[in-house]
Order: C-alpha cells, then sequence, then structure tokens
C-alpha cells in the first residue's frame, strides 16, 4: 500500500509533464521565464534562495542531507569542456557537484570512447553551486552526487553556445512509449549502462520504463540491472546517483537495491501506467483548480543548510 501511494502522486506529476515532454531540454529561454516567474512568486522558498547563489560555498566539501532535501558545501565545477565531454545547457550554472562526483564523471568520460565508440559525453545537469532545491525541474540532485548524462553521444565536433543552450537531445522511447525506438538506441546505449552500473560508487540509474524493457532483453547476467530503475521522464538522459562518500555522516545513504532485477511484473506496471499517462490521461475534474502546494521552504533541510547559504 505505502509503495501504491509513492506511485500515484508520481504519476499525477509525470501526466502533468507529458504536454512538455521535452521540459528536461527547455531552451535558455524557457529556462529563464520559469526562473524568473519561480522566483517571484516564491521568493523566499528554498529553491530561490539556494537557485540564486552562482558561486559554491567555501568550505570543506561534504554532501548534507537526502538526494532530494538537502545541500551541498564545497563544490567544484565540472569544467565545461575535457577530452571526452561537453557540459549543455551552460546558463543553468548546474555544472557542480561534490569533488566525488567530478572524479567520477571524468573518468567515465574517458572511458565512453573505449565502451561505445562514440566521441565522448553530453553532461547534463548536476546540482547548483551549493546545491539545494532548483528553480526548474528535478525533485532531487541537492546534495551534488547526481548527475544527468545525455543519451545523445557527443558530437566529434564542439558544440557552440548557442547550440549547447538550445540542441534538442534525441528521444529514445518508441512512439507508443512501450520499448525503445530502434532508430536511435543502439548496443553501445546498453554497454554504457551496464558499464556505469558495475561502479561500486554507482547507487542508482534511473532510465524510462520504456529503456529498462530494452536492458531487459540483453542477454546473459541481469544482476547488474538491480541499479538500473525506470522512472517517468529519463528518455532523453540518464540519471548517476552516487552512494554517500565512505564516512561521511552529514550524507542520508538511499536504501541499497534488494529488489532483484526490476525486469518482470513490475516493469510491465510501470510501462502500463506510462502508456496510461500519456494516451488516456485522466479528464480534469470539474471546478477551480486546486492552489499549487507551496515549495519547500528553508526549515525544511538540514540545519547545516543555513550556514551553507550564508557562507562566503
Amino acid at each position: 500500500m505505502k509503495a501504491r501511494k509513492r506511485i500515484i502522486p508520481t504519476l499525477l506529476l509525470f501526466v502533468g509533464m507529458v504536454p512538455a515532454a521535452g521540459l528536461a531540454q527547455s531552451t535558455a529561454e524557457q529556462e529563464a521565464r520559469t526562473r524568473a516567474a519561480n522566483i517571484a512568486t516564491w521568493p523566499d522558498a528554498a529553491r530561490s534562495l539556494f537557485g540564486q547563489k552562482t558561486t559554491p560555498a567555501h568550505l570543506p566539501p561534504r554532501a548534507i542531507g537526502s538526494y532530494a532535501r538537502g545541500c551541498l558545501a564545497g563544490g567544484a565545477a565540472l569544467p565545461l569542456d575535457g577530452p571526452s565531454w561537453q557540459v549543455m545547457r551552460l546558463n543553468r550554472n548546474r555544472n557542480w557537484g561534490h569533488p566525488i562526483l567530478i572524479d567520477y564523471l571524468e573518468k567515465l568520460a574517458r572511458d565512453v570512447p573505449r565502451i561505445t565508440g562514440w566521441a565522448g559525453l553530453l553532461v547534463g545537469d548536476m546540482s547548483q553551486p551549493r546545491g539545494g532545491p532548483m528553480l526548474t525541474g528535478h525533485a532531487s540532485h541537492q546534495i551534488g552526487l547526481d548527475a544527468d548524462i545525455w543519451l545523445t553521444p557527443m558530437p566529434r565536433g564542439r558544440l557552440d553556445r548557442e547550440q549547447r543552450e538550445n540542441m534538442p537531445a534525441v528521444n529514445m522511447a518508441r512512439s507508443d512509449w512501450r520499448d525503445v525506438d530502434p532508430r536511435h538506441w543502439t548496443p553501445a546505449h546498453a554497454r554504457l549502462l551496464r558499464a556505469v552500473a558495475a561502479d561500486p560508487k554507482v547507487e542508482r540509474i534511473f532510465v524510462n520504463p520504456a529503456l529498462k524493457v530494452a536492458l531487459c532483453r540483453e542477454p546473459g547476467d541481469h544482476s547488474w540491472l538491480d541499479k538500473v530503475r525506470p522512472l517517468w521522464g529519463h528518455n532523453y538522459h540518464f540519471h548517476i546517483r552516487l552512494a554517500c562518500p565512505a564516512g561521511m555522516a552529514s550524507c542520508v545513504p538511499q536504501e541499497p537495491p534488494n529488489f532483484g532485477d526490476g525486469c518482470g511484473a513490475e516493469l510491465t506496471g510501470w510501462v502500463e501506467r506510462q502508456y496510461k499517462a500519456i494516451f488516456h490521461p485522466p479528464k480534469p475534474r470539474p471546478g477551480p483548480k486546486p492552489k499549487p502546494k507551496p515549495p519547500m521552504s528553508l526549515d525544511a533541510l538540514p540545519p547545516e543548510c543555513r550556514q551553507v547559504l550564508a557562507a562566503p
């Protein structure tokens, strides 16, 4: 029953996002409008306070709190360009993370040409300079241990700023959202996800249910799929979540995956709920729309986040 209670609000959120299927890939202009509106509506919300910080807190590196309710001290920036990566959506200033995440991504990007044959990775949202709730998108990404990696391979040439701000990513889901689109999904995608899952530092990988359908068809051992969980969205990118750094008491770990590869009835349920949400959404209830729930307040975060927010 508890699992069902978690699924229903998430499903309703997904239904609301369907008309804007490219939300995670919004352009610079769209992003700026939404950020400004959110700040004006809730200026004292935690997302407004953290979302307007443009520099990290000069404190010892710490992931504070949980992935969806926390902040980041001593954040480091992933360089915008590397030998085998390029950061996308530069205006968001979300290429920040705990130094452990930066080291991990740089190593992964160096290995990508060998694993996939691609030139490298396009890196999407990581965290804000001080972590915390974001003004647009993402309930998690708050403690510097999450990163979105585009499923679009990095091109051989360098993208200019306009392309990085506005170039759309490729939707890997088939038109019926029950499987991958064979025009875009390749064996290299599966090899990359398998390699990411094999790293003991990786706690979770989130992909769209349609993508997990393809991964469950992969031959051989499926034990690596216990880390790969279906989640709404994630058809343009996959989400890497690192485990809390060893000995970091301020970081609240996620429960280890202990529910098998998830390739049976669980996955079928995700696929069918997604299909229904997109093609047969519930009719709006008559009457005025309910008032939106206020966003997370600063008091809802760990007390140390006030120090992070106030630090030089």
